[in-house]
Parts: C-alpha cells; sequence; structure tokens
C-alpha cells in the first residue's frame, strides 16, 4: 500500500494532489496550519475513495510537528513519497527588496527551506526503506527568473532547488524532483499579487505532471509543468529543466 505525506494539503495544490492519489488508491498523512479546513479535506477523501487519511495539523517549522507527521506516516506502514508543497511568500502582497522587511524574509526561507529540510531528515529513514521512494519539492520559476517583487520568494524557492539537487546527489536510491508548477489560481498567488485579475490555470489542471513523474519515475532533477503536460500526452516527451 502506497504512502504520501503531503504538506500544505487543505487547499490548492496540495488538496488536488492529494484528491487524485487518493483516487488511485494512496493511505495519505496531510499537513496544513488551519485544523478544520484540514480535516475537512481528509474526511471527504475518506468518505469518497475509502483510504486512510490522517489529518495533522500544525506549522512545519515546528519541529515537534514535523516528527509527528513521519510518526503519522510510520503509523500507516511507511513512507514512499514527501510532497513539500507548504509555502510562505514573505510579504502578503509581495514588495520590491528595498521593502522588505528581515522577518518576513526569515519566514520565506524558514518555511520554504528550513522546515523542507527538517521534514526530509525526519522521513529519510522511512523513504529509503520504500520499494520506490521520492520526494518532490515545489519550485517556481521565481527560483530562476528575476521578477520585481519576487526576490525574497525566489530566493527562497532557488536555495530549495538546491537543497533537492544535492539530497538527490546524496541519496541515489531514491527519485528528488523539484517541480514548478507555474501560476495556478490559489489563495498563496492571489495574496502575492492582489491586483492581477488575470484568469490561471486551476491547480487540478497541473495534477497529471506530478502523476506522470510517479508513473515513469524519470531522473531526479529540476522539472516544470508545461514540459511534463506535453509528456503526459501521447507521443511526446518531458524536458529536464536545469
Amino acid at each position: 500500500m502506497s504512502v504520501a505525506l503531503i504538506t500544505g494539503a487543505s487547499r490548492g495544490l496540495g488538496r488536488a494532489l492529494g484528491t487524485a492519489l487518493a483516487a488511485r488508491g494512496w493511505d495519505l498523512v496531510l499537513d496544513a496550519r488551519t485544523a478544520g479546513a484540514l480535516e475537512e479535506t481528509a474526511q471527504e477523501l475518506r468518505s469518497r475513495y475509502g483510504r486512510r487519511v490522517v489529518a495533522v495539523a500544525g506549522d512545519v517549522t515546528d519541529a515537534g510537528h514535523r516528527a509527528e507527521l513521519a510518526g503519522a506516516a510510520r503509523g500507516l506502514g511507511g513512507l514512499d513519497l514527501l510532497v513539500s508543497n507548504a509555502s510562505a511568500l514573505g510579504a502578503e502582497p509581495l514588495v520590491r527588496l528595498e521593502a522588505l522587511a528581515a522577518d518576513g524574509l526569515r519566514q520565506a526561507l524558514e518555511t520554504n527551506v528550513v522546515a523542507a529540510l527538517g521534514l526530509v531528515q525526519e522521513t529519510l529513514p522511512l523513504l529509503r526503506s520504500a520499494a520506490a521512494g521520492a520526494v518532490v519539492t515545489l519550485s517556481s520559476d521565481a527560483a530562476a527568473e528575476a521578477y520585481p517583487a519576487w526576490g525574497g520568494y525566489g530566493a527562497s524557492k532557488a536555495a530549495l532547488d538546491q537543497l533537492a539537487a544535492v539530497l538527490a546527489v546524496e541519496e541515489p536510491e531514491l527519485r528528488v524532483w523539484a517541480v514548478d508548477p507555474g501560476d495556478m489560481q490559489t489563495a498563496l498567488y492571489a495574496a502575492a499579487v492582489p491586483d492581477d485579475d488575470d484568469p490561471r490555470p486551476v491547480p487540478e489542471s497541473v495534477v497529471p505532471a506530478f502523476l506522470w513523474l510517479l508513473d515513469r519515475r524519470p531522473a531526479s532533477g529540476r522539472y516544470a509543468a508545461p514540459s511534463l503536460l506535453r509528456a503526459a500526452a501521447p507521443g511526446t516527451g518531458a524536458g529536464e529543466e536545469r
């Protein structure tokens, strides 16, 4: 029985990915800071798909909470997939670097990098024991491109990309994929750029990219969702992005 741990899973991409995995027969450990919304998501997945879904509310920056998440996965029999989806912007809405508060940058780094590493450290024994252990970290085009006001968030995601790259070298038996999902219609994006009225894709539209990774298990690396979605279409191939 496959088990996935997904952070930031009460809404947006985390919830969409959890739904897709439950539909495929996965058991889940779900994390989010808002207990009510998280339990609602978990209960819906239990009822709809009959899977074991454990909701563990808390903040991923808390080491005790990360240990609780690892313990919940252990209680389900192990861990095959860790998805570090929870993210912090550092400022809402985003601001230029000249106005970025040091505490805001620290929050982005603590959530997006330090907590992600801490969760990897907590779950590595379980992932190593899995037949096909994998780690997915959520990247951003702001990690590779210079966009005004995205400096703090982009810096944290660039650091996360490097962490994922080194983890892949240190743990060659695992698959470690950093995935840039692109702009999506999420609460995080709305908080980042509240005046942007352009329509964005819903999170469910990029889930097939993540499923392609799990099905095909390409080499560890950094991937962009559009290339993975093209790969998922018949007769095409995916291009890895460094």
